[in-house]
């Protein structure tokens, strides 16, 4: 849950799917549509299919694996989790390299390097190795992760009280703590312009569920889009089937997704026989279902409020 993200923003999640969740047995029993649902609002849904799928497998295999290499065969677990449970949970002397530890090293290192790059990560991979006690393993990873949490910040270092200064090159050096790690070079962001239609009936919204081996947000509920075009009801009818009819315009919405900026055109429409995996959901059914953020967004903006409560309709698919 931490991942890609601001360490307040998850933490009711993570109460609320321990709540659920209390062992690993609980949440291997679970169906994925249950886990995404407690998901919703966390972005990155895949993080959480694989978060299901570790746990049935830690199940089927009957208990955690204790060494990095078994870690790793996980589903979703990389080399930064594999090292951090082995070594904390199971003693096992095995650096790691998050982002806070990135920042030490590189400065540690004076490293004139892509923090990211392969050359990079063996230096600071051996650097690490290098700083661990093995006897302390699981201590002196997070010494070294708190270190850079605490004190070797991003901006304005305090460097008079850290302990490994004297041995630091970006400081004998004279070269300036916060050059290191060096700036990556940023992606270039992407405007797209998308099409959003909102259709009602009887007090429920029609949704879309997009399809288990999507590469995006898979098995999440959505509502229909599309790109803005010269004809948007045949690319909706492509796209979801059926026989559009695009109503006016409601509102506009702006969203964020990694590198992708949205701006979407809201619309009210009517559409009839529409195909695939689909449903009319009320304001409390939606509640408990796996949604994106946006999808909360367009329709705070665009249901009406004398609709948003009532149940879902008896034609849902």
């Amino acid at each position: 849950m931490l991942q890609q993200t601001r360490i307040e923003t998850p933490l009711p999640y993570y109460q609320r799917f321990l709540e659920e969740f209390p062992t690993v047995e609980d949440l291997a029993l679970a169906e994925v549509e249950e886990v995404l649902a407690l998901w919703s609002g966390l972005g990155y849904y895949r993080r959480a299919r694989q978060l299901h799928a570790a746990a049935r497998r830690v199940v089927e295999i009957g208990g955690f694996p204790r060494t990095v290499e078994g870690l790793r065969e996980l589903p979703g677990i990389g080399a930064y989790t594999a090292a951090a449970v082995a070594s904390i949970a199971f003693g096992v002397a095995e650096p790691v390299l998050d982002g806070n530890v990135e920042r030490v090293l590189s400065r540690w290192l004076a490293l004139e390097l892509d923090p990211k790059s392969r050359p990079a990560r063996e230096r600071m991979l051996a650097a690490a190795a290098g700083l661990l006690d093995p006897a302390r393993a699981g201590d002196s990873n997070q010494a070294l992760m708190e270190l850079g949490a605490t004190v070797c910040v991003p901006k304005r270092p305090r460097c008079l009280l850290c302990p490994i200064s004297p041995s630091c090159q970006a400081v004998s050096g004279g070269n300036d703590p916060e050059r290191f790690p060096v700036a990556r070079a940023k992606r270039e962001r992407e405007l797209h312009r998308l099409l959003v239609a909102v259709v009602e009936r009887d007090g429920g919204v029609l949704l879309f569920r997009r399809a288990d081996d999507s590469a995006l947000l898979a098995g999440i509920w959505e509502l229909p889009w599309t790109s803005l075009e010269p004809a948007p009801e045949e690319s909706l009818a492509e796209r979801y089937g059926g026989r559009w009819s695009l109503g006016p315009r409601v509102g506009g919405v702006r969203h964020a997704i990694t590198f992708r900026d949205l701006e979407l055109d809201v619309h009210r429409a009517e559409v009839a026989a529409p195909e695939g995996t689909w449903g009319w959901f009320g304001e409390r059914e939606r509640a408990e279902m796996p949604l994106s953020s946006l999808v909360t967004k367009v329709l705070r903006a665009a249901v009406s409020p004398s609709q948003a409560k009532k149940p879902r309709a008896a034609d849902s698919r």
